[in-house]
């Protein structure tokens, strides 16, 4: 008689180093260990499939330089009968959503903003180190069992409002393009979207239920339908192996990709009894664009990211389609992210911004969206203010159909209707942007005040892939200096020398500055590009 089979092999844990994370025990439980290695066993192969029909559909790109609506979907379009389904009630208002990564300080602020909605970020605005996948993970389930307060050694204390009044949390995970080296599944490393997602459902879907809500997620980074269809096969084996309801998952998808944004209807569809909505972001887009399209020529070449605004007509006709889309569908249309941190020592600076922040957020609210990101909680109340003029008692607009919006495929890339030109001032801004996101970066710092501006990882690609293409297209700045690699060196040269001499010695050796200069010119100036600055970056991670 033979021996019985034995179970497969859970997760493992492996390549900490004899780092363990406090209380790390709690997440990675057995259970736990074991449907990560389910999920992996499920889905890895799917995902690795999918990351290669991008690498395809880029090399098509390259070859027409351009995109269209897809043939094959097209009875998906014409239907006019399916809907998203109905939103829970936590998920009805969104009218303001704050963004930032999962750690202790943030947590705990984010809840009491005063936004709907908190964006927990285990993606653009969150270091991928150990300490901060596992310990965002039990900042969320020690903020339900409301165990979370703490007091700073300086004395400050962070303690949650009353439940009424806490954000509802919707957690970004990693894109499927992500590992997760710490974890493995027979000898491979594990998608960061399946970790991310699957400790956090594990551990909370039941919990949520409970507290009258639900896991909610955001999904970023995805380029296609196919994608959507495998998040919406995760989901339901997810719910299925836990025993929680089928449709209790709810996703908002981020169309920050241009493939992306020639599928919105198609994507609402394949998660049609999870979707949630449609967001439109703004820098991952620009940089999907500059990535598909860099060998397009001078038509494809974008301005200063600065000029590049949402009323661009190219960006206007990407985010009417999607407010079309979704209310077309009855989904919630997101709109694009306030980054402005407001300075305490400078009350013109501020001024100036807030006045910004509130054109751009009533510009929103009257094409139709239903709600819109910001990154401080100084900015709630202006983004608020300008949805509550429109929507006043009202969740959302999505009977505002926006039936007057007919956008062409040609529309969404007319990258050349934009009336601006490259900079010296822009060039210089790519640079100092990029070194210090990324030196901060390294260190294990996801979310970085920059200029007054919250950075995360989607600027920093922005600023390298701009460097990128300017060199490659042999851009004339409007100084008259054509940018080569040899000014990018002298510009990151000089900016380095600024920084030395403005930390001093002793904080510049602190931190990783040089790793960050160098590794920035090697993503702007090989001659092959790299698709995401995170994956040789992560190489460098410590942690």
């Amino acid at each position: 008689m033979s021996a019985p089979t034995p179970p497969p092999a859970a997760a493992v844990v492996t390549g900490t180093a004899g780092h363990t994370v406090p209380r790390q025990e709690e997440v990675l439980t057995p259970a736990a260990l074991e449907f990560l290695a389910e999920l992996h066993r499920r889905f890895a192969a799917r995902r690795a499939e999918l990351l290669a029909l991008r690498a395809a559909r880029r090399a098509e790109i390259a070859r027409t330089a351009t995109l269209d609506f897809l043939p094959e979907t097209a009875h998906v379009r014409a239907d006019e009968s399916w809907r998203v389904a109905p939103a829970p009630p936590a998920l009805e208002d969104r009218r303001v959503e704050i963004t930032g990564p999962t750690d202790r300080k943030m947590t705990v602020n984010a809840l009491n903003s005063g936004a709907r909605i908190w964006l927990a970020d285990f993606e653009d605005a969150s270091a991928p180190t150990w300490t901060n996948v596992i310990g965002g993970q039990l900042n969320l389930t020690d903020a339900y069992e409301r165990r979370i307060d703490f007091t700073t050694p300086e004395g400050r204390t962070y303690a949650l409002r009353p439940a009424a009044e806490l954000a509802t949390v919707v957690v970004r995970p990693r894109g499927w393009h992500l590992d997760e080296r710490h974890l493995t599944v027979d000898g491979e490393p594990v998608p960061g979207a399946l970790v991310d997602f699957g400790l956090y459902f594990f551990h909370n879907a039941r919990r949520l239920l409970d507290l009258g809500k639900g896991p909610y997620f955001y999904l970023p980074k995805t380029e296609s339908h196919l994608e959507a269809r495998l998040w919406n096969d995760v989901f339901t084996y997810a719910q299925d192996a836990l025993g929680i309801p089928y449709g209790t998952v709810r996703a908002t998808v981020l169309i920050e990709t241009i493939t992306a944004a020639y599928e919105m209807e198609e994507i609402l569809y394949e998660l049609r009894d999870h979707a949630s909505g449609l967001n439109a972001g703004r820098w991952d887009y620009l940089f999907s664009i500059v990535k598909n399209f860099r060998d397009g020529g001078a038509r494809f070449v974008l301005p200063d990211r600065a000029a590049v605004t949402m009323t661009a007509p190219f960006m206007r006709a990407y985010t009417e389609l999607l407010v079309r889309t979704c209310h077309k569908r009855g989904a919630h249309a997101i709109g694009g992210m306030a980054a402005f941190i407001p300075s305490r020592r400078d009350p013109e600076v501020n001024a100036t911004a807030f006045e910004k922040v509130r054109a751009d957020k009533d510009r929103e609210a009257a094409d139709g969206f239903d709600g819109s990101w910001v990154a401080h909680p100084d900015l709630v109340p202006i983004a608020r203010a300008s949805f509550d003029a429109v929507l006043g008692d009202r969740p959302h607009q999505k009977d505002r159909l926006r039936e007057d919006v007919n956008v062409t495929a040609a529309q969404l890339i007319d990258v050349a209707s934009l009336d601006a030109r490259p900079t010296a001032a822009g060039l210089h801004n790519a640079v100092q942007v990029g070194v210090r996101y990324i030196e901060a970066w390294l260190r294990g710092t996801g979310a970085v005040a920059i200029f007054n501006l919250m950075e995360d990882a989607a600027t920093a690609e922005i600023s390298r892939s701009q460097i990128w293409q300017w060199v490659n297209a042999g851009v004339v700045l409007d100084d008259g200096q054509k940018v080569t690699p040899d000014l990018v060196r002298e510009v990151a040269a000089d900016d380095l020398a600024a920084i030395r001499a403005d930390l001093g010695e002793d904080a510049f050796a602190a931190g990783r500055w040089e790793e960050a200069h160098e590794l920035l010119l090697r993503l702007a100036l090989d001659r092959d590009y790299v698709e995401f600055l995170t994956l040789p970056a992560y190489r460098q991670l410590a942690d």
